[in-house]
């Protein structure tokens, strides 16, 4: 059985077909959202101490770390900035992290401060990332999440993008680095843009799980782009992509609604041995009023109501 292990200072989290659905928490990520942006520029981590807390409180398994505040000499600002965030949010929390850039240097710079073994986001197809990035990978023995593009982009066709994957699971093996440490990321379009969205990320799970046996992950409200109430589709994408053989998503868990389906995904995968995390959570939960979803007692109800952000090109914004 496939299984990704990741780990912080003092706890390990085990990312496989037969494990809890793993939550990685993206709100730490000044894409989309100025305001975050600002405040990490001018040094001021406040946001980033809330979010990080008010995730890990909502459920989150892990957390994504991304620092990329400007397309402005990245190479040059985006690394220290990401060390420092990286430290702070090390000192909140004992879960494990996802080093999230597009730069080189910030995941070299990261790699050297996180404690113990991390999740690297991210490495595509392109030749060029593949040589810079897997020796990374090697050298210091973390798993990386695998995004299905190349040099030609993201192609609409999912046959295309399997092939990708299985580029990237070949090129990483020559490196010595093993499959399981290979997250894919199938890339999940926007169900309002291309009507065979959802059949197709369905379609490509199934034949990484069955044919190169990778664990999974996405910018799961990518589904939704565009369309009103997105949280409703976002849940209801939940347990299918997990029925389909996803094993982790990069996604907003103050939302109560998500969470449910994520929790509920796990009782009924068999992956919540006597729905002790269920009933754990919901014993004493009290319906909305209004008969919409409520968060449980001991979730920041409030933080469900923030705007996210996602990387460009990946992760939309609402």
């Amino acid at each position: 059985m496939t299984r990704t292990v990741v780990a912080s200072a003092t706890r390990e989290v085990v990312i496989g077909f037969d494990q809890p659905f793993c939550v990685i928490g993206e709100r730490i990520n000044p894409t989309g959202r100025k305001k975050l942006a600002a405040e990490m520029v001018e040094g001021n981590f406040d946001t980033v101490r809330s979010d990080a807390l008010a995730q890990v409180a909502a459920g989150a398994t892990m957390l994504d770390i991304n620092a990329g505040v400007t397309a402005v000499n990245p190479n040059e600002t985006e690394p220290p900035l990401l060390v420092k965030t990286l430290e702070i949010v090390q000192e909140l929390t004992d879960v494990p992290l996802s080093i999230d850039s597009s730069v080189t240097a910030a995941i070299k710079a990261g790699l050297e401060v996180a404690k113990g073994r991390p999740l690297v986001n991210s490495v595509t197809g392109e030749e060029e990332k593949l040589e810079a990035i897997l020796p990374l990978i090697k050298k210091y023995n973390v798993p990386v999440v695998a995004i299905s593009n190349d040099e030609t982009g993201i192609s609409e066709d999912p046959d295309v993008r399997f092939a990708v994957a299985k580029k990237i699971v070949e090129h990483a093996a020559d490196y010595g680095i093993p499959a399981h440490d290979i997250v894919v990321d199938p890339l999940v379009m926007p169900i309002g843009a291309m009507g065979t969205a959802g059949k197709q990320v369905f379609h490509l799970l199934r034949r990484l799980r069955e044919e190169l046996k990778v664990n999974t992950t996405c910018g799961l409200s990518n589904i939704s782009f565009g369309l009103p109430h997105r949280h409703g589709i976002n849940a209801g994408f939940i347990p299918m992509v997990i029925g389909a053989g996803m094993t982790s998503a990069i996604m907003n868990p103050c939302r109560p609604q998500e969470m449910e389906a994520v929790r509920a995904a796990n009782v009924l995968n068999g992956t919540d041995p006597n729905c002790q995390t269920w009933i754990r959570t919901y014993r004493d939960h009290q319906p909305a009023a209004s008969g919409a979803s409520a968060a449980p007692q001991d979730t920041p109800a409030a933080a469900g109501g923030r705007r996210r952000g996602g990387r460009a090109g990946r992760r939309a914004t609402e």
